[in-house]
């Protein structure tokens, strides 16, 4: 069993209600019974619920890194607030007597064990595993389709950059919203989003002249889309094996959604991966009309930062878990790493924690860019390409962070080179404010973890700091 913290249950609730629900369990002793077997790989016990019987509850780490939640309970949350308020009571120090597993538990665990037996004995023997079945005639459709939907957005850019923002009126963006239905329809989800985008820059009412600036962003954007995606539509439509880009974020553009099957098939993982979560933050991202919670992680041995992206659609968000911030150490047995730029998106299916060390806090250090100016070339690299991540996030070291006659905030390298933090049109959360309340430790020589933007109104690149690690631990500033 993993050693078990409240960080570590928190992670595993579907949402803060239920974090709420199944700790208000603990409170008010609704647990009757509380068992665990001598190994330590179940806990289990009864919890009063609002009928005579009492609910059924376990938490199975007989494979640590995915436990099994059960529950007598009808909730459709999983894992319920029962199971995670059994977890609670363990975190809490309550006693849990020694017992043996239940039958039922019993058995569900030897039919699992006997389909692994089963997946182990067929590769052993070595039956092929059965391919995925593509039907070329309907993704050579799709193709075709798509390639139609890219005429018709382009039709509708080239009209909008001869029109000129300014003439754009309530009818234009009308046309507009009935585009972003229509790609729908031509499998162009990705292009969908960014239109929709575009139309939601110019619908603020009397902030829509500050929307200009990225509004034509955003038709730069769609004009590289549709020439590279019309470029890579031909070419695969010509390949007789219709294969995916596994080194570019093209398919992700044109809507596709990658399986965790197909990157294992094209080598896109990492075994025993350590990640420490450096930021968090979730947002309303209306263009997709979805929650979004990002996390920003390190790799403890392969120094990348990665990012993890979970979507919530709007009409499915309340039975959809909430991701939080996590502070101790992920172990992942095997880590899955979408196609992408310089914060490319992981995910893993299962983890084991433990707790963050001071030599986890070096390596944080040891990984960070020494030079400003190498990190600010990287960036810009990056965001020469339209369809690129624009805002690509580092970590930097840092001799010392000051503030200027002028109030601005500086970050020193160690060969003097300097950087001015500041809040960017990116992320609705300011960090800058909160430098003046940090203590004297947390300024010098510290590790930065930096969100850069292109700030197109004033031309200048702009760094945000969402992070410190610091000699005493970290400071979250998001």
């Amino acid at each position: 069993m993993p050693e078990l913290t409240s960080s570590y249950v928190d992670s595993l609730a579907p949402n803060t209600a239920a974090i709420k629900n199944g700790q208000g369990l603990v409170r008010k002793k609704s647990f009757i019974q509380l068992h665990r077997t001598e190994n330590g790989e179940l806990l289990f016990g009864q919890c009063a619920g609002s009928g005579k019987t009492p609910y059924e509850c376990s938490v199975d780490f007989i494979a640590p890194e995915n436990p099994v939640f059960r529950c007598s309970c009808p909730s459709r949350q999983f894992p319920c607030k029962h199971a995670l308020g059994l977890l609670y009571a363990y975190v809490e120090g309550q006693t849990f007597t020694p017992a043996p597993v239940p039958e039922d538990i019993a058995a569900k665990r030897e039919k699992a064990e006997k389909r692994e037996e089963n997946k182990v004995k067929q590769a052993a023997e070595g039956s092929p595993a059965k391919p995925k079945k593509v039907n070329k005639s309907a993704l050579k459709k799709k193709i075709t389709a798509q390639l139609e939907g890219l005429d018709l957005l382009e039709k509708l850019v080239l009209s909008l950059i001869r029109g000129g923002l300014s003439s754009i009126d309530a009818k234009t963006l009308k046309t507009v919203q009935e585009h972003v239905k229509q790609l729908g329809n031509y499998y162009l989800s990705g292009a969908q989003i960014e239109l929709r985008r575009f139309a939601l820059l110019l619908g603020k009412g009397e902030d829509r002249e500050h929307g200009y600036t990225y509004a034509v962003r955003q038709l730069t954007l769609l004009h590289a889309f549709i020439k590279k995606g019309r470029s890579y539509l031909t070419a695969r439509s010509e390949d007789p094996e219709l294969a995916l880009d596994h080194e570019s974020t093209i398919d992700e553009w044109l809507g596709h959604a990658w399986q965790l099957s197909e990157l294992k098939e094209y080598g896109l993982t990492a075994e025993n991966a350590e990640l420490l979560q450096l930021a968090f933050y979730s947002y309303d991202d209306k263009a997709r009309q979805e929650f979004v919670d990002q996390g920003y992680w390190l790799d403890m041995s392969a120094g990348a930062v990665y990012k993890t992206l979970h979507y919530r659609p709007y009409k499915a968000a309340k039975l959809l878990r909430e991701e939080d911030s996590f502070y101790e150490v992920a172990e992942v047995p095997l880590l899955y790493k979408y196609p992408g730029d310089m914060n490319p998106r992981v995910r893993y299916e299962g983890m084991t924690t433990r707790p963050v060390t001071p030599a986890d806090l070096d390596q944080v250090h040891a990984h960070a860019h020494r030079s400003i100016a190498e990190a600010v070339k990287k960036v810009k690299n990056q965001l020469k390409n339209p369809l690129s991540d624009k805002e690509p996030v580092l970590l930097l070291h840092a001799v010392s962070i000051s503030q200027t006659a002028q109030g601005e905030y500086l970050i020193t390298d160690e060969a003097g080179g300097q950087l001015v933090l500041e809040d960017i049109p990116a992320l609705s959360q300011g960090a800058t404010v909160l430098l003046p309340f940090l203590p004297p430790v947390c300024l010098e020589h510290c590790t930065l973890l930096v969100m850069f933007e292109h700030d197109m109104d004033r031309g200048r690149l702009a760094a945000q700091p969402l992070g410190i690690i610091h000699a005493e631990g970290m400071t979250r500033l998001l």
